[in-house]
């Protein structure tokens, strides 16, 4: 028995099939095959051959799907009827949506190939309330109908084509989880913080300032930090500014000049700090602790603890005094 992992649904979401050797014959990248997934019959690709060890490595284990067939003829015609049909059946959509004045953005309508089910997506603030629109859809397309609440960010897998840097967006070809992005990555890989040019066609933070963050990372903590105090073969100084990718940094000398100077050249070792002996103990030779300190911090002024408490004989008030 093989294994493969295939890419099938809108949301280009990963599965895992296994086929004997005799159906596998002749599989490789791109081919297209029939599962079944918790949805019905779906097409799906493949993307690779696969085993258990390699499956243990991915963070998201893809769910396993049942193998069905090779795709024939018929299904790549069935295919390409439901992709002429997709606009159809989202007008057919919306209309029911605005006759019901229900608040929500729509944004796909997915029918599978087996015909068993259509996926509607949608954007809304909150939750909905669409029992009566699951109703009146059942009714429209004559099948199962599933509603699928989504985000802005799954709003853009399932719509945009190119991004900033002029290639496809990376959410509609190959990320399948959407990894965290946040500012700190941008200040660290010195990207500007404008955030109309940080961010993606989703409006959030670009997913690709989360790809090279852990290497910046990694030279970030092998390298000093701004303001250290190091030493440098010109003399000491201070760290002002670093270079990341040069593995440089500028270091302010003592003298009030600049330079750069590569980190394996620094001495970032600390001075030692400022003595805590003072006398020399005459018979052992080893200093002797300076005591002047702690005994002014440690020990009252003459006449303090007099001044804030009364003796122990004498009356706290006058009436006690009386009495």
């Amino acid at each position: 028995m093989k294994k493969f992992v295939v890419r099938y649904g809108a949301m280009r979401s990963l599965g895992v099939v296994e086929c004997g050797d005799e159906a596998a014959r002749g599989f490789f990248h791109g081919v297209k095959v029939v599962v079944r997934t918790a949805r019905g019959l779906e097409a799906a690709t493949i993307l690779c051959e696969t085993d258990d060890e390699k499956l243990d490595r991915l963070p998201n284990r893809p769910l396993p799907v049942a193998f069905e067939r090779r795709a024939d003829e018929s299904d790549e015609n069935e295919l390409l009827k439901i992709k002429a049909n997709e606009k159809d059946e989202f007008e057919r959509c919306l209309k029911i949506i605005r006759r019901m004045k229900i608040e929500m953005t729509l944004v796909r309508v997915e029918r599978v190939l087996g015909g068993e089910r259509v996926v509607v997506y949608y954007v809304a603030d909150g939750r909905v309330d669409f029992r009566e629109l699951v109703r009146a859809l059942a009714a429209e397309f004559q099948t199962r109908v599933e509603m699928k609440q989504i985000g802005v960010r799954d709003e853009t897998k399932l719509l945009a084509d190119v991004g900033d840097c002029g290639r496809e967006v990376c959410c509609n070809t190959y990320l399948v989880a959407m990894p965290p992005v946040s500012m700190k990555m941008a200040k660290l890989q010195k990207a500007t913080l404008d955030p109309t040019k940080v961010s993606g066609r989703c409006g959030r933070l670009k997913c690709c300032l989360r790809y090279e963050y852990d290497f910046y990372n990694e030279l970030q903590s092998a390298s000093p930090a701004i303001g250290e105090a190091v030493g440098t073969p010109d003399g000491r100084g201070k760290v002002v500014a670093l270079e990341l990718f040069a593995q440089r940094v500028v270091v302010e000398l003592e003298d009030g000049g600049r330079r750069s100077f590569a980190v394996d050249e620094l001495d970032r070792r600390r001075r030692p700090r400022r003595c805590e002996y003072s006398e020399y103990d005459g018979e052992t030779g080893e200093r002797a602790p300076n005591e002047r300190r702690s005994k002014r911090r440690f020990q009252p002024r003459d006449g303090e603890n007099a001044a804030k408490e009364p003796r122990r004989d004498e009356p706290k008030t006058p009436d006690a005094a009386e009495n």
